[in-house]
C-alpha cells in the first residue's frame, strides 16, 4: 500500500476534524463514500481512520459508523505518541512558530555525553542549541545532537527552519521510531535566560529526552526539548488492549 496515499487520506482527514468541517460527535461520511471521495481502497481508508482512532480522534461503533471524538485543548498539546516536528505542532495547534540557534557546532561526543545521548564515545555530531516561539512567546529550548554522518548539508538555517523537513525531503530520510523519556527536571541558568522564567515562580519545567532511529534503524539523533511548565501540555490516547 502505498503510504503516501494512507498519508494523505489520514492528513485530510484529520484537518476536517480540527476545522470543524466534521462536528464534534457527528459521524463521518460513510465508509463507501469516502473511498469515491478519496478514490482509494477500503484497505487504505480503513488503514487512515484506523490511526486516527490510534490519536484519538474517532471512535468506530460496529454497524453505525464512524463518530468524531476529538476536542480541542485550550494549551499548546504535543503528543506523545507520535513523531512530529515543532512547526507541524504548532501549525496543527493554529499557532505562528519562530526557531532561533543560539548555537551550531560539531563535537566528538566525550564519555558523559555518550552516557546521556546513547551515541558511542568519540561519535562525530552536530550539536545545535534552538530556541522555539509561539505566537512571539519564548517556549522551549531544544538541545540537538544529530549524527553528522546522517545529516549531510545541514546548515543554521536548515536548523532554524525545519530539519525534519530537510531530511525528508532533501534528504530522503524515513524517520520511523522514537524512544521518550519524560520529567520534571530543576531550570538551569540558560532556561531562566531564555525563557523568561523567574526562578522564584518556576523552579522546574518539562523535559522530553528522546532518541529518534531512522528506516535503517539508525538513531539519527538525541534530543532533549525543555518546556515552559506554564504553556505546554503533553497529550497521548490510551487504548485499552
Amino acid at each position: 500500500m502505498p503510504k503516501s496515499i494512507y498519508e494523505n487520506i489520514y492528513k485530510d482527514l484529520k484537518q476536517k476534524i480540527e476545522n470543524n468541517t466534521y462536528p464534534y460527535q457527528e459521524l463521518l461520511p460513510p465508509e463507501n463514500v469516502l473511498v469515491q471521495t478519496y478514490g482509494c481502497s477500503r484497505n487504505t481508508l480503513r488503514r487512515a481512520v484506523g490511526r486516527l482512532v490510534t490519536d484519538g480522534y474517532v471512535q468506530t461503533m460496529q454497524g453505525k459508523g464512524v463518530r468524531n471524538i476529538y476536542r480541542p485543548v485550550d494549551q499548546t498539546a504535543f503528543t506523545i505518541g507520535e513523531i512530529e516536528s515543532f512547526r507541524e505542532s504548532a501549525l496543527r495547534n493554529g499557532q505562528k512558530p519562530r526557531t532561533q540557534v543560539l548555537l551550531f557546532t560539531e563535537l566528538s561526543l566525550n564519555g558523559h555525553q555518550a552516557v546521556v545521548t546513547g551515541f558511542q564515545p568519540g561519535t562525530q555530531v552536530c550539536y545545535i542549541q534552538r530556541l522555539h516561539y509561539l505566537d512571539g512567546l519564548p517556549l522551549i529550548i531544544n538541545h540537538n545532537y544529530f549524527l553528522k554522518e546522517a545529516v549531510p548539508g545541514l546548515t543554521r538555517e536548515i536548523a532554524e527552519a525545519s530539519i525534519y523537513q530537510y531530511l525528508e525531503e532533501s534528504l530522503g530520510m524515513t524517520i520511523v521510531n522514537s524512544k521518550r523519556v519524560m520529567t520534571v527536571e530543576k531550570i538551569t541558568e540558560i532556561d531562566e535566560k531564555y525563557l523568561d522564567l523567574n526562578a522564584e515562580d518556576y523552579n522546574c519545567l518539562a523535559v522530553v529526552s528522546s532518541q529518534t532511529y531512522n528506516g535503517d534503524g539508525v538513531m539519527f539523533e538525541y534530543t532533549q526539548s525543555r518546556h515552559r511548565p506554564d504553556y505546554f501540555r503533553f497529550y497521548e490516547n490510551a487504548v485499552r488492549r
